[in-house]
């Protein structure tokens, strides 16, 4: 009898292997699903989750591989929508992942998957328009960025980071206080000097007028997204950087 009943324990266990197993593999075939509760999310703030969002980031897993060791953006659809950002800021390898409607503390869960794990030569961080537009308290958008930065240097302590304030902006659409936008950016710069490795790219005074209205030339139509001139200033900015490294 207790060598039968040893034999079942021992099946019990092997199936607890498989099972295990298959979990753990399964857990490599894909991105981590987006969380179904708030309390399972890092940082803090609103949440976002669109249906494209899992589409870009499948599209992102199964490029991993090709894309290890490239210079990562990391953001929402300023740096999303450029489409042309490989071939701009050529011949420095480019992983864009950057997804439309994002906001801090989405990027935030994805950060290790999306960024870190392509092992990058450095990182691009674009991130709060968004957070601005669902009205969040820029402190709060501040300390997830912070943790991202505080990711990235567990990580790689000397990993060079450029970390950009928020262009200017005036859509109908999507209004935003501008005492805010002023906020915000003064807490990115505030964060860029906390870090050695972090440098600023300051874009509020690239597409901005003498008196801090948007330069619209540079915009899309809709005054919020970054337009194809405002593209062409942005990667002139971050190509000078990205081949200073």
């Amino acid at each position: 009898m207790q060598l039968w009943v040893r034999a079942i324990a021992a099946l019990i266990c092997a199936c607890a292997v498989s099972v295990t197993s298959a979990t753990e593999n399964n857990s490599k075939d894909g991105p981590t699903p987006y969380p179904t509760a708030a309390k399972d999310w890092p940082g803090e703030g609103v949440i976002r989750v669109f249906g494209w969002m899992n589409d870009n980031r499948a599209t992102f897993w199964k490029q991993r591989e090709r894309k290890q060791g490239a210079w990562v953006l990391a953001g929402d659809s300023l740096l999303g929508n450029w489409k042309a950002s490989e071939r701009d800021l050529a011949p420095t390898p480019i992983a864009n992942r950057a997804i439309g409607g994002d906001v801090s503390r989405g990027l935030l869960f994805r950060f290790k998957q999306d960024v870190l794990e392509l092992n990058p030569s450095g990182i691009v961080v674009l991130i709060g328009t968004n957070d601005l537009s669902a009205s969040q308290k820029t402190d709060q958008t501040a300390r997830n960025i912070d943790r991202m930065l505080q990711a990235i240097r567990t990580q790689q302590a000397d990993l060079p980071v450029i970390l950009c304030t928020l262009p200017p902006r005036n859509s109908d659409k999507a209004p935003i206080k501008a005492s805010e936008l002023t906020s915000l950016n003064a807490s990115i710069r505030e964060l860029a000097e906390k870090y050695d490795n972090v440098e600023l790219l300051d874009l509020f005074p690239l597409f901005a007028t003498p008196d801090g209205q948007p330069q619209l030339n540079l915009l899309a139509a809709d005054r919020l997204h970054i337009g194809p001139a405002g593209y062409e200033v942005l990667g002139r900015a971050l190509k000078q950087r990205m081949e200073s490294k």
